[in-house]
């Protein structure tokens, strides 16, 4: 099942969505339990993952506040990231103190390579 999930997500994912530098996840993503396809079906991790598959040297950064709850989230959000196929040498969390929300970082795509892997 786990499998299925990941090749739907992969499917899913498209990478023509501009590049933004940090995007906050929508805090609702909080207040169900969460499951695979409720993760797949974000926009914002369906972008992210497609420019990581579409650019090897790229990694996603996830900064998360300094409390327990957003060090929790994204952990779980790693997790799941994980579990649905992204390597996880290229996600890196990052406490930012001044974060309220989850956000989304990718790094190591250039403009001269973005769309080009």
């Amino acid at each position: 099942m786990e499998r299925q999930l990941a090749l739907v997500f992969l499917c899913l994912v498209s990478s023509g969505l501009a590049h933004a530098e940090r995007m906050a996840l929508p805090a609702e993503l909080w207040d169900k339990p969460r499951s695979a396809a409720r993760v797949v079906a974000q926009p914002l991790l369906q972008h992210s993952v497609a420019e990581l598959l579409a650019h090897p040297a790229a990694r996603l950064l996830i900064h998360h506040g300094g409390s327990d709850e957003s060090i929790s989230q994204a952990e779980e959000l790693r997790a799941w990231l994980i579990a649905l196929a992204v390597d996880s040498k290229r996600i890196e969390l990052n406490t930012d103190d001044n974060a309220r929300s989850l956000n989304l970082e990718l790094v190591g795509i250039t403009v001269e390579n973005k769309g080009n892997p």
